[in-house]
């Protein structure tokens, strides 16, 4: 097999008439892509070998004539296809941060090669049988982790439907390919529609709240609104609405041929919420709470407006309320938290918290030097943890919005060395950050601790390969550090060289709570509206689709509750997490998580504080000590409730969150 790959490498490299990177091995520092020496041209012959190299490692896995074991059998499976992981580390991560027409192009060319492959793998019965074999085996010879590798890649055949017939697997196969293509064009379009929004006002999608903050005329707040959250749905070339019904339609169809009544019912199978009804149970609750505290601060604010409070008011009034409530607006704020001193303070918190050091390093390889900035993450004894890489100015080419991605996960290979990750950090901020930009920096951050400090032996269960309502905890965790007075005393310094004074953390952090009812209400009333199109079982075909789109949104949201003066944070037309970034029927999960995040805080504000408020500092390194060991170098090797009773020594309370946003009496 090795010359047969060899073969099809060399191949590969003459029919693209140079030395194709990702068929070559990565002599650059610490393994990071050799970023300058890809072109555009190499990824579609890449994807094609690595697509062969992964089919010839199943071919022999399925053709050994040994007994399975998880050693002959999970273990090869978990390490094949390593030329595919190198390709989509880096064409995923590009084109979400670089894109051109020249990348659209060979993602519409290479997302059906790889649906397919993919599809391949699940409906491959040989393969199944030995897993299969392995899981219904005896189990207590192996490890915890190979337990959890184990039972993800059975049940991953047994959600994708191995035991249909072949026509329905057909179908399968062809529905997951025309969703594959639907969706990256749905994020297309909404990248396209937010380059619109700028082109038209000046100011990016990213900068939309400070804009409507401090923008006094009102037909101009009213005009930005309007045309904010219309993006994908101007029946122009950008438009949405037909291709998410297609998605829609296909993804319920996907559901019924698996046996599920519904979409969300197929996600949440397998998610700790278990079934939508105990998601729509949680969610009503909330919205509820939620609604309440937004009520009274309508009142707030029309005391100030003199008049109806419209949604396109709300963030110029509730800054006002805050300016007269805490004496603090974004002015105050913004001078100690420039972008760089605000990464300083992530490390400085992960430096303290889990005894782990940043070191930029220059000269390495990048897919955009100008921006981005490297970093090499090592342990206290000076063993490298990982890389990582930020890349947090905005520009049209890329997608909105703030997120995390592996270049490469973290493993232990085939000879018994360990890979660590390569993570990247990616987000629109401006120079100079406001309250919330500078959680969403922290929380990003959290999503790399999570990545960068696993120590699992298998790719599939390292760092955030965890449910995506347990994956969120870790994130929102992280943002509970950024405000403590003993972290921002080190990194929170103007450009005079002025630590941010104690009376200013003091109002901050009395204004965390503050329009938490709107910003409650704005996130429930968006992942009600994800829970609510995902358990249609059906949608007609012979509708408008803007027309079905805007009626539908009407009912749901009138159904939850919504008060007029809010919209849901994304409505349907450019809700990119649910239709383009894989948390369709998933987005619940922010909330979900961050009653783990809160509960899990709540336990070192109760163990580390003292009676006068201050931090016990070692008592909260040694709760750290145990929450990295237990939650964040574990990965998904155990059961996330598994997990969490480990740390809290029972099951999560509610009360922890819903105090953190004001919603309890």
């Amino acid at each position: 097999m090795k010359k047969a790959l060899a073969l099809l490498i060399m191949a590969a490299s003459l029919t693209a008439c140079h030395q194709n990177p990702f068929l070559q091995e990565w002599d650059t520092p610490y393994g990071i892509p050799p970023f300058e020496k890809i072109k555009v041209s190499d990824y579609i012959p890449a994807v094609k070998a690595g697509i062969e190299q992964q089919q010839a490692e199943i071919a022999a896995i399925v053709a050994n004539p040994a007994e399975p074991t998880f050693e002959n059998t999970i273990a090869p499976l978990e390490l094949s296809g390593s030329i595919l992981s190198k390709v989509v580390g880096v064409l995923y991560n590009v084109s979400e941060t670089d894109q051109t027409p020249e990348l659209d192009a060979v993602l519409e060319e290479a997302i059906p090669l790889m649906s397919d492959h993919s599809a391949e793998i699940s409906f491959n019965k040989g393969l199944y049988k030995r897993v299969a074999a392995v899981y219904y085996a005896d189990q207590s010879g192996l490890t915890r982790e190979q337990q959890m590798v184990l039972k993800k890649h059975f049940e991953g055949f047994e959600r994708d439907g191995i035991g249909l017939p072949e026509d329905l697997q057909l179908r399968l196969k062809q529905i997951d390919s025309d969703l594959a293509v639907k969706t990256q064009k749905i994020g297309n379009n909404i990248l396209a529609e937010s380059n619109a929004f700028k082109e038209k006002f000046g100011i990016s999608v990213s900068e939309y709240p400070t804009a409507m903050t401090t923008t006094e005329d009102r037909e101009l707040r009213k005009a930005m609104f309007e045309a904010y959250t219309t993006r994908g749905h101007h029946g122009n070339e950008n438009d949405n609405c037909a291709l998410l019904l297609d998605v829609l339609r296909l993804r319920a169809r996907k559901a019924s041929i698996l046996g599920y009544p519904d979409f969300a019912s197929y996600q949440l199978a397998n998610k700790m919420a278990g079934d939508p009804q105990t998601v729509d149970g949680f969610l009503a609750d909330i919205m509820a709470a939620a609604v309440k505290s937004a009520k009274a601060e309508i009142y707030d604010m029309e005391q100030i407006a003199g008049h109806e409070i419209e949604p396109w008011d709300w963030w110029y009034y509730a800054e006002k309320v805050r300016k007269a409530k805490y004496d603090l607006d974004d002015d105050q704020i913004r001078p100690y938290f420039k972008i760089d001193n605000v990464v300083k303070g992530i490390f400085t918190a992960a430096h303290t918290l889990y005894g782990i050091n940043a070191e930029l390093i220059e000269g390495v390889p990048s897919y955009n030097p100008k921006v981005v900035k490297t970093y090499k993450i090592t342990d206290a004894e000076g063993a490298l943890v990982g890389i990582f890489t930020t890349d947090y100015h905005p520009r049209s080419s890329k997608r909105g919005g703030a997120w995390m991605n592996n270049i490469r996960e973290q493993y232990v290979d085939a000879d018994g060395n360990e890979i660590r990750p390569i993570i990247v950090n990616v987000a629109n901020m401006p120079e100079y950050l406001t309250v919330d930009d500078v959680q969403t920096v922290f929380h990003e951050f959290g999503h790399a601790l999570h990545g960068l400090l696993t120590k699992c032996h298998y790719p599939s269960v390292s760092g955030t390969n965890v449910t995506r309502d347990f994956v969120e905890m870790f994130s929102q965790f992280n943002e509970n550090w950024a405000f403590q007075p003993w972290l921002l005393e080190q990194y929170a310094v103007n450009d005079k060289g002025e630590v941010i004074p104690a009376e200013l953390v003091e109002k901050i952090n009395g204004a965390l709570k503050f329009n938490q009812g709107f910003m409650t209400t704005e996130l429930a009333a968006a992942s009600i509206l994800d829970m609510k199109w995902h358990e249609l079982s059906a949608i007609p075909e012979d509708v408008d689709p803007a027309a079905f789109i805007d009626e539908f949104e009407a009912k749901v949201c009138k159904e939850m509750g919504l008060i007029k003066e809010i919209v849901p944070r994304y409505r349907t037309t450019y809700f990119n997490h649910i239709f383009s970034s894989g948390y369709s029927a998933g987005y619940y999960g922010y909330l979900w998580s961050e009653v783990l995040d809160k509960d899990a805080f709540s336990i070192f504000e109760k163990e580390c504080v003292g009676p006068d408020g201050q931090w016990d500092m070692a008592k909260t390194v040694e709760l750290a000590g145990k929450f990295k060991a237990t939650f964040l170098e574990r990965g998904g090797s155990e059961e996330p409730m598994t997990l969490y009773k480990s740390f809290a020594g029972r099951e999560p309370d509610s009360k922890p969150m819903l105090r953190g946003r004001g919603l309890l009496n």
